[in-house]
């Protein structure tokens, strides 16, 4: 395919559903990691009977096996809640039907919540919320037994190959300790560009609120770990598939030229998933033949293959504000967080999407943080450490922090609701400046156990 034909794909792709006139719907899902008490491995029997006592009490409807015959996600026809593992048996995701009332999501996540806790708490496991899973040691990191996990975790894998080009983390199971809290928002064409663009100012604010993955005996001075560990890794190969839009796309035309820069590393071909290093997408359709591998008959063999149109399809970033094929934007930095200040996440952006021209005007005259030498890019790799830069006012940070909640927290008085109730544990982050992450650390280095957090950070 010519470049121009890949554009135009692009365009059709993630463009194009952008247009359709609609009501803006939150699409949430949340990341919990499981963890055995005893200090042991997750039971993996116990996880899969729970997916089934799930699926019965609440009449979901199985939706997909693993390739030993069990199931691994199970979807409510009537509200198109999702129940699935990310990655691995050792992380629960929940994913909620499009919804334009938060309040809807929090009663049936606190209602599924209760009924998982229940039955893992009979065996000494729980949910808790941390983005890194803080007894990851005890875990058996293998992925969930099918084409895509197995794939995935094998591409990670091979960055042993190209350490003298650039530099890794030595772990690529990072996946399956990790734990996210995403939020999907319809947008507009006409907003799309200024909706990147103010979201992206956002970050390292966000950085500050929400950090919550410390790799805790291994790296303390990041409150945000999972940044390093996408950065660091094969996802991170090509710098423009992970992480800050750098430089800021300032038209359509610009975002497809950005896009077309990332890079595809996977394909499906007669049934097989195909992984492969990362090529820039304009690049792995130039090429009569790509080098990959696949898993068969128990190994990883070796497989030329002839890239085909439909390879398109598996191109995928990772970015902060990722645009979505459902006319969608995709907000992806944010660590799971406590439990019972879990919509948090989600209040926060919903409350601002509305909200881009006031965003950019407050963010544009700000010099507390921005509008110095530092690009978007260097201020959230500093604000995602455990400690503020030195050339931080804590006073006027703090007031920045507050008007950028008060923001929200107008706009979403505006739609009547009450959604507003669930940013009040921002408010408290912000005049504190501390992050659950920050308060981990502190609980920590004043002789608490992590126990008592992963309880507390459990509390519905």
């Amino acid at each position: 395919m010519k470049r121009e034909e890949i554009k135009k794909l692009i365009y059709q792709r993630y463009i194009e559903p952008t247009k359709l006139k609609r009501d803006v719907f939150a699409g949430v899902e949340i990341e919990l990691p499981i963890i055995n008490l005893n200090k042991k491995a997750v039971n993996c029997k116990l996880i899969h009977e729970l997916t089934v006592k799930f699926k019965n009490h609440f009449n979901f409807k199985i939706k997909t096996r693993d390739e030993n015959g069990i199931i691994c996600a199970i979807e409510d026809p009537v509200t198109n809640d999702i129940y699935t593992y990310d990655c691995s048996y050792n992380n629960l995701e929940i994913s909620f039907g499009k919804e334009k009332n938060l309040y809807s999501v929090k009663e049936r996540f606190e209602e599924y919540y209760k009924f998982i806790q229940d039955v893992l708490n009979k065996e000494n496991h729980t949910l808790t919320g941390f983005g890194v899973n803080p007894y990851k040691k005890y875990n058996k990191h293998l992925p969930v037994p099918n084409g895509r996990y197995r794939m995935l975790y094998h591409h990670l894998c091979t960055y042993h190959r190209y350490e003298k080009e650039i530099s890794f983390h030595d772990m690529p199971e990072f996946g399956m300790f990790t734990s996210a809290a995403q939020t999907q928002i319809d947008v507009d064409f006409d907003d799309l560009i200024p909706t990147i663009s103010a979201f992206s100012k956002l970050e390292p604010i966000k950085a500050i609120l929400f950090s919550n993955s410390v790799l805790n005996g291994e790296n303390v001075e990041l409150a945000c770990s999972r940044d390093m560990l996408w950065e660091n890794s094969m996802q991170g190969y090509n710098k423009k598939n992970i992480g800050m839009y750098d430089p800021l796309p300032q038209s359509i035309e610009e975002l497809l030229e950005y896009i077309l820069s990332t890079s595809i590393y996977c394909t499906e071909q007669e049934g097989k998933y195909i992984n492969f290093l990362p090529t820039p997408i304009t690049e792995f359709f130039k090429r009569d033949e790509i080098n990959g591998e696949y898993f068969e008959g128990g190994k990883y063999n070796e497989i030329t293959f002839k890239p085909k149109k439909k390879d398109f399809n598996y191109l995928r970033s990772f970015k902060f504000e990722d645009l979505t094929f459902r006319g969608t934007i995709e907000f992806r930095s944010v660590c799971c967080q406590p439990v019972n200040e879990t919509m948090t996440v989600h209040a926060f952006h919903l409350g601002l999407i509305n909200q881009i021209d006031n965003i950019n005007q407050i963010l544009d005259n700000d010099t507390v943080l921005f509008n110095r030498l530092y690009s978007l890019t260097e201020l959230r790799k500093m604000f995602v450490k455990s400690y503020l830069p030195e050339f931080v006012e804590e006073k006027e940070l703090k007031m920045l922090l507050i008007k950028i909640l008060d923001l929200a927290s107008e706009s979403l008085k505006e739609r009547g609701n009450k959604e507003e109730e669930l940013l009040k544990p921002l408010y408290k982050r912000a005049k504190s400046l501390e992050n659950p992450a920050q308060r981990l650390i502190r609980h920590l280095n004043s002789g608490g156990k992590i126990e008592e957090l992963i309880y507390e950070y459990g509390k519905l």
